[in-house]
């Protein structure tokens, strides 16, 4: 049943989620804002957009949501500069995963950070189709970034598996009508009713084989062994 296989990025393939976190962290506190126990865990897929106005509005930075998405992508672009946090065993699943199906990327990341995100991985051809939800009305848990990978790559979304890591993503791709393959960080647990929208839990990229994928349409979160033990994505 499996026509393609669309990926996340953050925190799938490139471990971006903690840079990002203290990326943001560090800009709300240096510009008169509140971080909140909990706004790691909303911010997690939200569009560029939507996160800008999350820090201006709702954390209290005293910037526009312009200026907030300008200058924390200009420094999330400079750490990518110096080195992009690679997952291990990311590029080879992504390419195992290539040698079966299309594949495509759906990402909540800026568009530029996505193109410096693969040409550091040398996966830039690998995938038939790459958006940004930039580009797309709403951001996750909305399924708009998957259902628009789906179209591009002119596959039904639900003979489409996605992979994703949090618990946003794995709302989106499941609300989009696709099967999940979820792997989520070690530091940012998937809530348990994201968690049971997965047909698999995998405890590491690695574990991503094209025999999993195969057999991911009609199971509901089977758990990998050694999931519970996960310290990364």
């Amino acid at each position: 049943m499996t026509a393609a296989v669309i990926f996340d990025l953050d925190g799938v393939i490139v471990d971006s989620e903690p840079v990002w976190e203290e990326v943001r962290r560090a800009y709300v506190s240096a510009h008169g804002g509140t971080w909140q126990a909990d706004s790691q865990r909303r911010l997690m897929g939200m569009s560029t957009g939507e996160w800008s106005r999350y820090l201006s509005g709702e954390l209290g930075v005293d910037r526009t949501a312009e200026q907030v998405a300008t200058e924390v992508v200009t420094e999330m672009s400079r750490r990518y500069a110096h080195r992009v946090p690679l997952i291990d065993g990311a590029v080879a699943a992504v390419r195992r995963t290539a040698g079966r199906w299309p594949l495509g990327l759906a990402s909540s990341s800026p568009t530029q950070l996505i193109r410096t995100a693969l040409d550091a991985t040398g996966l830039s051809d690998t995938f038939g189709a790459t958006l940004s939800t930039e580009e797309t009305r709403h951001g996750k848990p909305a399924p708009d970034v998957y259902l628009a990978v789906a179209e591009r790559l002119g596959v039904d979304p639900a003979h489409c598996v996605a992979v994703e890591d949090s618990a946003n993503g794995v709302r989106s791709a499941a609300a989009a009508g696709m099967a999940v393959v979820a792997i989520p960080h070690g530091a940012y647990p998937l809530e348990p009713e994201a968690e049971r929208l997965a047909a698999v839990v995998l405890s590491s990229i690695g574990e991503l084989t094209p025999e999993v994928v195969a057999t991911v349409h009609g199971g509901m979160a089977e758990r990998r062994p050694g999931t519970a033990d996960q310290q990364g994505s």
